[in-house]
């Protein structure tokens, strides 16, 4: 009986297997898609993520010995912010990183806040040598034991130095070096050479305005003057602030730009940085009267009008030879950042820009573009001289090029007072629609169909949109895709849209709408990014 009984069991065990097996072959039969992971789905390919962990603001920039450094806000213990460090990471050309070994731990007197990094390469510090220059961090502790019991100094600035090029820090004896003169916000030093004025500057996020301060020793610091309690956006404390001279392009004239990020706030919502344009005398930072008649318009301009670039800053020490001005960003934004669908890192880096500052009919633009390292990993283009758009054409399909990493540029001409409408989609109906509306006069970009959105409400429950503040019959765009995030540079980088989204697989299609009236599309070409 009990020999029958195991016949019958391995029966039906063996008809089991046999119809897993079958199931299984028609599967395979019926769809040959790959189940994708999270990490296949959704890390990018050329935008720098930390292994694991939290990461948000940029922080510590510098350029040294060949190597352009990267620290950011990072908490290594889990996927949610929390007891901030600096990460680490280093680069050759910006786009391929290595990460490195965590750069500055939260200690005693409280969490390491974002902060900057310079080459002392004077040793105006006395920290190392004229051979052997020290990197001075300065950063802001941050007490959440006194925040926490209801104290409002809880924020300083100290500083940290390293004498092996990045690699180890020491904090120094005597922090903080800026004691809180009682602002509950009061963070984010960003440091930089004045060549102008032969001295070193800060600018310090201070509630609602920017504190500029001196110094000749990066140790010891002096308060000369504050900026923008009634300019530009307000209603949330400002943060992450930078301050820079930059030559207007085709001219010798100098300007100097400070970056203002803030939270809330942004054009659509969320976080976003503005930006002003002016004149320093060394301790002053004055509005160009044009600009002054900018934000009377528009109340502010905006580094990026999308809703996924934050806190973003500029690296320091790029050599005279070079000239750039580079700045990178945090590719998140705080209505969402903690909820998004990755699983064991969370948040990237924009891609890499250089800024510039252009003057356009009597109006200062920062303008801004990936830089010009992307290009060395083109693995394939395909050029159209041109298209004339007549109805909803695809552009370029899978089977040409993989959609995953891209960078295309096209310029269109016979623009009339109409929507001209780019859809990046796959056979899942996920769908990116960015473009141009002429005739209501804003650019645009529209994830609401992307798919993955039921993290948060503020994802995509609008459409983001830009200003089109003036007319013209043609426009260059260059957008680049990298798995789960689109950036789109409309006239030349004059304005800037970067948002990040979630689709249920990867995009299949390029393509565009039918207008009311037919235009073209001239010198197309879709670049396959690939790291080698």
């Amino acid at each position: 009986m009990r020999n029958l009984s195991k016949i019958g069991v391995l029966k039906n065990i063996v008809a089991v297997l046999i119809l897993a097996i079958m199931i299984s072959c028609n599967s395979t039969k019926t769809s040959n898609e790959k189940v994708l992971t999270n990490e296949e789905l959704y890390r990018p390919n050329i935008h720098f993520t930390p292994k694991s962990g939290w990461m948000n603001d940029p922080n510590g920039m510098f350029f040294y010995k060949g190597l352009y450094h990267l620290s950011f806000q990072y908490y290594p213990d889990d996927t949610v912010w929390g007891p901030m460090h600096w990460g680490h990471a280093t680069s050759k050309d910006m786009i391929t990183w290595k990460e490195e070994k965590i750069a500055l731990y939260p200690d005693e007197k409280g969490y390491i806040f974002s902060g900057s990094s310079v080459v002392d390469v004077n040793n105006t510090s006395g920290f190392g040598s004229l051979n052997n220059p020290p990197i001075v961090a300065m950063f802001t502790y941050h007490d959440a034991v006194k925040a926490k019991s209801g104290a409002i100094d809880f924020q300083s600035q100290a500083i940290a130095y390293s004498l092996d090029e990045g690699t180890t820090w020491t904090k120094y004896k005597n922090n903080p070096v800026i004691k809180n003169p009682n602002l509950k916000d009061f963070r984010d030093p960003k440091m930089t050479w004045d060549a102008i004025h032969n001295q070193w500057i800060m600018v310090l996020a201070a509630d609602v305005e920017t504190q500029i301060y001196r110094s000749s020793n990066l140790i010891d610091w002096e308060l000369a003057s504050g900026f923008g309690k009634n300019l530009g956006v307000h209603g949330a404390p400002w943060e992450c602030p930078d301050f820079f001279p930059i030559k207007v392009e085709g001219s010798t004239e100098t300007k100097w730009v400070l970056l203002q990020s803030i939270n809330p706030g942004g054009p659509n919502g969320g976080s976003a940085t503005q930006y002003f344009v002016g004149n320093f005398d060394g301790k002053t930072f004055t509005l160009d009267n044009s600009f002054i008649q900018d934000l009377n318009q528009f109340a502010a301009l905006w580094v990026d009008y999308g809703k996924d670039n934050y806190a973003g800053v500029t690296w320091a020490n790029i050599p005279d030879s070079d000239g750039r001005k580079l700045f990178i960003g945090w590719m998140s934004n705080w209505q969402y950042a903690d909820k998004v669908p990755t699983e064991n890192w969370r948040s990237a880096m924009t891609i890499p820009r250089e800024l510039k500052l252009v003057n356009n009919n009597g109006h200062y633009r920062i303008v801004s573009l990936p830089v010009k390292e992307l290009d060395k990993y083109i693995s394939k283009t395909i050029k159209k001289d041109l298209l004339t758009i007549d109805k909803t054409t695809e552009i370029i399909g899978k089977s040409a090029v993989d959609m995953s990493s891209l960078d295309i540029r096209f310029t269109i001409n016979n623009l009339k007072d109409d929507n001209y409408d780019f859809i990046l989609s796959n056979k899942e109906n996920n769908t990116i629609h960015f473009g141009i509306n002429k005739k209501e006069k804003f650019f645009y970009i529209d994830r609401k169909n992307a798919r993955q959105k039921s993290f948060s409400n503020e994802f995509s429950n609008k459409i983001s949109k830009a200003p089109l503040t003036s007319d013209f019959n043609s426009m260059e765009v260059r957008v680049i895709i990298d798995k789960t995030s689109i950036e789109v540079f409309y006239d030349n980088g004059k304005t800037v849209m970067t948002e990040i989204f979630f689709s249920d697989q990867p995009m299949e299609s390029f393509s565009v709408a039918k207008a009311n009236s037919s235009f073209e599309l001239q010198n197309v070409m879709i670049n396959q990014l690939k790291i080698k």
